[in-house]
């Protein structure tokens, strides 16, 4: 019986350890930020939303000067047409928080569209790759705890994608 575990044991610890040795870790978030096309899409989305940002500055620079003209012209103004304007402001206003939420929410929905579109390119690199290297399984850097370096295969993978993957398709 003594025997029979310890064969168990044996068995079971060296089939651990020969999965342990072919298992690799990457780090995906410096793959999206620093392979080309990943940079790439990430300095178009900062672009869309350095100018939609300026847009709208101009547009609430252009509230705020409406709004100061209004309270200026408040003791000139009959109350009717000073109230008709208030509600105009208010209703600008209410307009310009909306569409600034919608533009902001469609970069948000463009950026994680981009990180898709890139994973998804990423996943045959690396299942080939793996096939190449006979790596068993690849693991998120995100999830390791401690790993070896000589484990880590993220340089080797942007090396890939900067040479297959040209560019990330943006809406």
């Amino acid at each position: 019986m003594k025997k029979f575990i310890f064969t168990t044991l044996f068995v079971l610890l060296y089939s651990i350890n020969s999965y342990a040795d072919n298992t690799h870790f990457i780090d995906f978030t410096r793959v999206l930020n620093n392979s080309k096309p990943g940079a790439e899409a990430q300095n178009k989305i900062k672009e869309r939303f350095s100018s939609e940002s300026k847009k709208f500055l101009e547009l609430e620079k252009s509230i705020r000067k409406s709004e100061s003209e209004i309270i200026s012209q408040k003791k000139t103004l009959p109350p009717e047409d000073y109230k008709k304007k208030v509600q105009a402001l208010r209703k600008k206003v209410a307009e310009t928080q909306k569409n600034k939420k919608i533009s902001f929410n469609n970069l948000s929905k463009l950026r994680s569209d981009a990180r898709k579109a890139l994973l998804k390119e990423l996943e045959p690199i690396i299942r080939k790759y793996m096939e190449e290297n006979k790596i068993k399984m690849v693991i998120n850097k995100q999830s390791v705890i401690l790993g070896d370096t000589n484990l880590e295969i993220t340089k080797q993978i942007i090396e890939i994608v900067n040479k297959e993957v040209s560019s990330i398709k943006l809406n």
